[in-house]
C-alpha cells in the first residue's frame, strides 16, 4: 500500500472529531482563509469557493498529502447566521429562528498533488426549529454555550430538544463535515479509508 499524509485544513474541534470516525491517521492545520462572502454571492457558492480556498492554501504548502477542506454557510430567510460569539447574539438568533427553518449549506473539497486536481461535493441540511420562548433559549445557552455554532444550536448535543426536524442525505454535514461526501472524495483521489490499514 503506497503511504499518505491526511491532513484536515481546519483547526474545528467538531470537524476533527467527525474524520476521526474514519480511523485514518491525519493532523490537522490552519489554513488561514478570509471567511467574508463575496459581494452577491450566494450560500452555496460561498461555502463550496471556501472550502476550495482551505484546501488549496494547505494543499498548496503541502503538495504530498491529501488535503480536506470544507465550510458552512447558514441562512435564514435569505440572512448569513454567522457564529454568534456572545451570550446575547446567540440568544437572539434562536428567537429569530423559533418555529422557522434554517438551510445549512455544507462544502467539502479533497485536494491532491498540490492543488491540481480538486474534488468538490455540497450537502444542504434544512432544519427546522420547535417553536420556543426566550426563557428556553437563554437556558439552552446558559447549558451548552453554542457561541462558535452558526443558527446557536448544536444539534450533536442538546441543542436537538430545540429541533423538529432536520432533512438532509449526510447526518454529519450539520455538525461541519459530511462523512458520506467526504468518503466519496477521498475514493475518487485514490484514498478508501476500508484499504487504507
Amino acid at each position: 500500500m503506497q503511504s499518505f499524509q491526511l491532513v484536515l485544513a481546519s483547526t474545528s474541534r467538531y470537524r476533527r472529531e467527525l474524520l476521526s470516525r474514519l480511523a485514518l491517521p491525519f493532523v490537522t492545520m490552519s489554513p488561514d482563509v478570509d471567511e467574508t462572502p463575496l459581494p452577491g454571492e450566494s450560500p452555496d457558492g460561498t461555502a463550496v469557493r471556501l472550502a476550495r480556498a482551505k484546501a488549496l492554501v494547505v494543499a498548496r504548502a503541502h503538495p504530498a498529502a491529501i488535503v480536506i477542506g470544507s465550510d458552512q454557510v447558514a441562512e435564514f430567510e435569505g440572512v448569513r447566521l454567522d457564529k454568534p460569539g456572545t451570550r446575547t447574539r446567540a440568544i437572539a438568533q434562536l428567537e429569530a429562528i423559533s418555529g422557522r427553518t434554517v438551510e445549512f449549506r455544507t462544502a467539502v473539497c479533497v485536494a491532491v498533488d498540490g492543488g491540481v486536481r480538486l474534488f468538490e461535493a455540497l450537502a444542504p441540511t434544512r432544519v427546522t426549529f420547535r417553536v420556543f420562548d426566550r426563557a428556553r433559549a437563554e437556558r439552552y445557552v446558559d447549558i451548552e454555550k453554542p457561541l462558535d455554532c452558526a443558527g446557536s444550536a448544536k444539534a450533536e448535543g442538546l441543542g436537538i430538544a430545540l429541533i423538529a426536524a432536520i432533512v438532509g442525505d449526510d447526518p454529519t454535514a450539520l455538525i461541519g463535515l459530511p462523512l458520506i461526501a467526504t468518503v466519496g472524495l477521498l475514493q475518487q483521489a485514490g484514498l478508501d479509508p476500508l484499504d487504507a490499514r
